[in-house]
């Protein structure tokens, strides 16, 4: 089994009552085997049972870690894409209401192509890295839609812990939907192969800038 984003082999890490997870040995990226990966019509009924929207005042609290200190990073007027934005887009809302001049892209609910022929200032990420299926494809897409300086934004819960004892017990792999788990070393990995400068802020939030 050759690895989902590096491509350089994985070994076996453990398996649940679902489907089984492998680690990569050069970049720690986790992933479940690509042949349980649900089909993209029940990827989506799952994704429609979510409530979440700009009115929802938690929600945007949640987001909140991740549009603060971003916008500390930013200028009134940059241009931004929120990648991944979902049923509800809400993140490009919040920044909009701080002067930024957001696009949104979502495979199933924007799907508007056009969204990725341009750069931006920045690009969030916000909850979706997990979903990726190819992430080696993706994070290259992502990085290129940043301009140099730019900067890239990402909420996605890190594996911080090491055994498959303690991963079979983390509550986050149990959405099917989720397929690609990050370690620190995975997104130093990611920094390092795409040239970005890297700057993790929590279990949940990091922030990569385009040098």
């Amino acid at each position: 089994m050759n690895c989902t984003l590096c491509h350089a082999p994985a070994t076996f890490f453990c398996e649940d009552k679902k489907r089984p997870y492998f680690r990569c040995t050069v970049c720690d990226m986790i992933f479940a085997n690509p042949e349980t990966y649900l089909p993209q019509d029940e990827e989506k009924a799952i994704y429609d049972f979510h409530q979440n929207g700009p009115q929802d005042i938690r929600y945007r609290e949640f987001l909140s870690q991740l549009s603060i200190p971003l916008l500390e990073k930013l200028s009134t007027g940059m241009t931004g894409l929120d990648f991944g934005s979902g049923p509800g887009p809400t993140l490009n809302v919040m920044l909009e209401e701080q002067g930024m001049k957001m696009s949104i892209y979502d495979i199933f609910y924007a799907p508007d192509s056009g969204q990725l022929s341009r750069q931006y200032d920045f690009v969030t990420c916000s909850e979706v890295a997990e979903h990726f299926r190819e992430p080696g494809k993706t994070w290259r897409q992502l990085t290129s839609l940043v301009k140099p300086k730019g900067y890239i934004g990402i909420m996605t819960w890190m594996f911080t812990k090491e055994t498959a004892e303690q991963f079979n017990q983390w509550q986050y792999k149990g959405d099917p939907t989720h397929v690609s788990f990050y370690t620190p070393k995975t997104m130093q990995w990611i920094a390092q192969h795409f040239q970005l400068s890297l700057e993790i802020l929590s279990e949940q939030v990091i922030l990569l800038r385009k040098d």
